[in-house]
């Protein structure tokens, strides 16, 4: 191991990653790349083990955002069909069957700019119903003020995700409707509150490798970095105005997924949207690359996600299980057990090494 990939490794984590600093991981040999990505990742992470969530949408269309990549913008014509908030019940519902499937976590998601308040009362009771089942709970609703954030954190809800979506340089050519000092006033805003952070990005939607690299350095300089970070592949979809776009370079995806997980060690990152187009191999390097959550079921919100069935034959094919993790455990405690875990396979493999020398 360089001295380099030995320091990042044991560092603990920064926010003042510079784009020269990104630009060079990126820069790095596929392999040298995968394998600091590793170490950092053991470090902090049962290499084996992923987190699950399942993402149901809870609102379905008519968003009146401008989101090029989105099926779900009123601006678009994508033959989406519209569909009012769902049931209290019916939520409950899936999410019984998410928890059933194996998910720790289960995420709703809301077309809206910003919630009204007499839907937030609902919203606020389908947290409370979900998280009294034993399931981590996460919401993305658009933009939320802090009296709306405080009522979320209230009702219980763990997670709030909301994507910074690209680099603060390309992010005019993807949206005009909401800035991107709205979304990171969101994030404040829902950190303030008490709440975990979930945010990410797309890849894949015209942008330049600079963008990426920028994209990563904005997620970074959260502090504390977002406990989740998705990294989606843009689905491509018709009456978008992205449906032509020239697809990224698996590989460049990869990279992507490496660099996020060396610099922000301590969250995790999602394989998120885009895998159903994904071959068994790229998810696998994504694995290797340090990506350690997934969304399991049919659907994103509304694109296709591969089926639990085809998850299943692929952790079992890689030797992967879903992370085990007591919703109601505290993160200290978490983060200790791991540490524990970790000294115990390391033992476990210096005990291995030495009964290989001792029969040499």
């Amino acid at each position: 191991m360089t001295a380099t990939a030995a320091n990042t490794q044991t560092a603990a984590p920064r926010h003042d990653w510079t784009l020269d600093e990104i630009n060079a991981l990126f820069a790095l040999p596929f392999n040298d790349l995968l394998f600091q990505a590793q170490q950092v990742h053991r470090a902090h992470f049962d290499a084996n083990a992923v987190q699950i969530s399942t993402l149901l949408s809870i609102k379905t269309g008519a968003c009146p955002e401008d989101c090029k990549y989105c099926p779900q913008s009123g601006h678009y014509n994508t033959q989406l069909e519209k569909e009012k908030l769902l049931e209290v019940e019916k939520v409950v519902e899936q999410a019984k069957a998410a928890k059933a499937a194996g998910a720790s976590r289960f995420c709703m998601g809301a077309a809206w700019r910003s919630p009204r308040d007499k839907d937030l009362v609902l919203v606020e009771e389908m947290v409370r119903q979900v998280k009294a089942l034993g399931l981590e709970t996460c919401m993305t609703l658009g933009m939320v003020d802090s009296d709306q954030a405080s009522r979320l954190a209230t009702a219980g809800l763990d997670y709030y995700n909301h994507n910074l979506d690209t680099s603060p340089d390309y992010y005019g050519e993807i949206i005009t409707t909401r800035t991107f000092s709205d979304r990171l006033d969101t994030l404040a805003t829902v950190r303030e509150a008490g709440m975990k952070v979930c945010s990410g990005g797309i890849l894949g939607m015209g942008e330049e490798a600079q963008d990426r690299s920028a994209l990563l350095q904005q997620l970074a300089k959260l502090s504390p970095h977002p406990e989740s970070v998705p990294i989606n592949m843009l689905v491509k979809v018709p009456g978008t105005p992205l449906e032509d776009v020239e697809d990224l370079d698996p590989i460049e995806f990869i990279r992507a997924i490496a660099v996020a997980r060396i610099m922000m060690p301590q969250s995790h990152v999602r394989l998120s949207a885009g895998r159903e187009q994904m071959s068994e191999s790229t998810q696998s390097l994504a694995f290797l690359a340090g990506a350690n959550s997934i969304f399991y079921g049919d659907k994103l919100l509304t694109t296709g996600n591969p089926q639990a069935d085809l998850d299943r034959a692929l952790f079992a094919k890689l030797g992967l299980h879903p992370e085990r993790r007591e919703t109601c455990e505290d993160d200290a405690i978490h983060a200790q057990r791991l540490a524990q875990q970790a000294e115990q396979h390391a033992r476990a493999e210096r005990v291995a090494e030495l009964a290989v020398d001792a029969s040499v």
